[in-house]
């Protein structure tokens, strides 16, 4: 049997590497075909009797429709994990959905169950291969898995636990639109049996609607109604990771895990990188400047999340990148001052959509400035928060792009990581 590799990254690699050590596949001839180096790699897929399909491959191109119609079987490390699982029958998987979040959430769910003392394991589209997991697994082990709309599209199994967060546009460059994107995440729940479940958010209609797509037991979380802890026990900022955290706690506490660990874990949780990660605090005669990396932010929505995160403090905006098809929209009227929030200052645009996004979110006092590349847009930024120093009011730098990294960085991590290094080596002085 010929098997071709589609896209030779992290999950790619791990997929080959499992294939060649499993007894099933030791006769059958591998090929790793991945678009580094290789523009033609999409031709000829006909040819394969078996694609190992990447996330990154979008599984509506036209070569690959071609593949399906020609009867070429499709398959991807996720789904060849849940395949080999069923010999695990006593191993328990937490899959978790949404559009952001989910690293968050799965994280958390992770850290509570760790701190309750089970044999836990997290991997999936947060950075590891859930293939890498399985010399590990014991019978009482708990696998968390986050899954993206990209790993759960041709998904045939569902995890016993599903987790589905706030839902809403993304994707649009690489999804032929919104309904497909939509669909793709309801894989987390559709293949469920009667005695699984699937928590969601009660006021979150497309979460909502994901979730009724379950055979499982449905289990509403209404994060207006928590009350294990407040906004201000956490050590992460936004009403957002708030929501996320009430999502951990209380799958966590219907598996039984005690109010304590819960509590304790939630309060020791300082988040993720690249999202809103704090970087600096400069110190001024009068005032104070701080800076904040929200590079993972790859859409409006979480730009908008990010604003709202610090209500009471002036902030300055650096947003833009590669356009996603979305709109920007729903950031004009958080932007705004009067709407409770403390004034937006300033919003430096770069990158392959900042026209795009200028056009949308223009209007009378919203200064609105481009930037050539990042470390000119974080001076831009610092040039106009010392303006207000003498004014006694603090500054918050955002940096939250709200669009792809892909035109100007190798990915939203790299993105991150420079302009963390930008700020930490501006001068003060």
């Amino acid at each position: 049997m010929n098997i071709a590799i589609l896209g030779f990254g992290r999950e790619g690699k791990s997929a080959l590497h499992f294939l060649k050590k499993s007894p099933e596949f030791r006769r059958d001839r591998f090929y790793v075909l991945d678009r580094k180096g290789n523009s033609h790699y999409l031709k000829n897929l006909t040819s394969f009797d078996l694609i190992i399909r990447s996330p990154g491959i979008p599984w509506n191109l036209p070569e690959l429709k071609a593949a399906r119609r020609a009867g070429v079987k499709f398959s991807s490390a996720t789904k060849l994990f849940f395949e080999v699982l069923k010999q695990y029958k006593s191993v328990k998987v937490i899959g978790v959905t949404g559009t952001k979040g989910k690293g968050t959430t799965s994280t958390l769910i992770y850290q509570i169950l760790k701190s309750s003392g089970k044999n836990v394991f997290l991997a999936g589209n947060i950075g590891k291969s859930p293939l890498e997991l399985l010399p590990k697994l014991k019978k009482s082990s708990w696998v968390i898995l986050e899954l993206s709309s990209f790993q759960l599209q041709d998904l045939t199994q569902s995890p016993n636990i599903a987790v589905v967060l706030d839902i809403f546009p993304d994707h649009q460059d690489s999804h032929l639109n919104l309904k497909e994107y939509y669909e793709a995440k309801t894989n987390i729940g559709r293949h469920q049996k009667r005695n699984d479940s699937i928590f969601y958010f009660k006021n979150h209609s497309l979460s909502h609607w994901v979730a009724s797509k379950s055979r499982g037991r449905k289990i509403p979380v209404d994060e207006l109604r928590f009350n294990l802890f407040t906004p201000a026990d956490l050590k992460v900022r936004g009403m957002h990771n708030f929501k996320n955290a009430t999502m951990a706690a209380t799958v966590a506490k219907a598996l039984g895990i005690s109010d304590n660990v819960i509590l304790r874990s939630v309060k020791k949780f300082r988040g993720l990188k690249h999202r809103l990660e704090f970087v600096r605090e400069i110190k001024l005669k009068k005032s104070e400047i701080y800076f904040y990396n929200d590079s993972a932010s790859t859409n409006p929505q979480t730009t908008r999340a990010a604003l709202l995160a610090f209500p009471e403090i002036p902030k300055i905006l650096i947003a833009g990148g590669q356009d996603k098809n979305l709109n920007y929209a729903t950031l004009k009227p958080i932007l705004h001052s009067k709407i409770g929030q403390a004034p937006t200052k300033l919003v430096v645009l770069l990158g392959e959509n900042r026209k795009k996004i200028y056009q949308t979110i223009k209007q009378p006092g919203l200064k609105i400035v481009f930037a050539s590349n990042l470390k000119q847009a974080v001076q831009k930024c610092w040039a106009e928060a010392r303006t207000y120093a003498n004014t006694h009011a603090n500054t918050i730098i955002i940096f939250s792009p709200g669009a792809a990294s892909f035109d100007m960085f190798r990915d939203y991590v790299d993105r991150g990581e420079k302009f963390k290094r930008i700020v930490k080596l501006l001068k003060t002085s």
